[in-house]
């Protein structure tokens, strides 16, 4: 099952999905620290999760449970860039293991993986919304009850269009 990101919405199946896009919009023209969600075709890598918030996820994706000691490199200078790490960590990364929710559930998104280009943008995922669907720093962001539908139809195949 393939999803369609069009003009702040999600379609998948017979779903209509509200959702947040980067402050910036979308463009196939991506940099790190842009604020730009990037367009294009991508695969679904694998869902990353917090086991004290969520209590069981279904999905046919790798699930990952976050870990207080994990985040992902942001930092083009690293050769992690682009990647799950663990602190310590001498290069700056996002935590994943945050107070607000909006990391409860994230899918990894295949953008700049094969190959990793630096500077290109990394950690473009789907996330939790915050309430008000503000906008991102380039990820999708739908609500907790919309990621779970998200997940029940998808599998390892489906992708992402973002238009």
């Amino acid at each position: 099952m393939h999803i369609l990101l069009q003009n702040k919405k999600i379609y998948i199946k017979y779903y209509k999905l509200k959702c947040a896009i980067g402050k910036r919009g979308i463009n196939i023209k991506k940099r790190e620290g842009d604020n730009i969600t990037p367009r294009g075709k991508f695969a679904l890598k694998s869902v990353l999760f917090r086991q004290d918030r969520v209590a069981d996820i279904k999905t046919k994706l790798t699930k990952i449970k976050i870990e207080k000691n994990m985040g992902w490199c942001d930092d083009p200078n690293s050769k992690n860039y682009n990647k799950l790490i663990r602190y310590p960590f001498k290069y700056n990364a996002e935590k994943l293991y945050k107070k607000d929710n909006i990391y409860d559930i994230i899918i990894t998104i295949d953008y700049n993986y094969n190959p990793i280009i630096k500077n290109k943008g990394s950690a473009i995922f789907i996330h939790i919304a915050k309430n008000n669907y503000s906008p991102t720093r380039g990820c999708i962001a739908i609500s907790k009850r919309d990621m779970k539908k998200l997940l029940a139809n998808i599998n390892k195949n489906s992708k992402i269009l973002i238009i």
